[in-house]
């Protein structure tokens, strides 16, 4: 069986213009996740660990991890807080 690679599968994906513009939606959204995952991961915290900081459950911060939940502003300031981090927003 030959394997494709993802990148492949992505920029094949990506020619249809409806694909496109869900996936540009998306990256605000995962850009976030993926900056927040990697400040717990640096600080060495589990989810477990960060949920119990900030007065959550794990599945909680699995749940934001996976793109899998719609998470308020202020869930997300709590994360930032509890990753002693400062959650900026501008409009430009």
């Amino acid at each position: 069986m030959k394997t494709i690679p993802f990148e492949k599968i992505k920029h094949d994906l990506l020619k249809d213009p409806r694909v496109e513009k869900a996936y540009d939606d998306l990256e605000l959204e995962y850009a976030l996740i993926g900056l927040m995952m990697r400040k717990r991961i640096d600080l060495g915290l589990s989810q477990e660990k960060l949920a119990k900081k900030i007065g959550t459950k794990q599945t909680a911060i699995s749940r934001f991890e996976s793109g899998n939940s719609n998470p308020s502003l202020k869930f997300i300031s709590r994360l930032a807080s509890g990753l002693d981090a400062k959650l900026e927003i501008s409009l430009t």
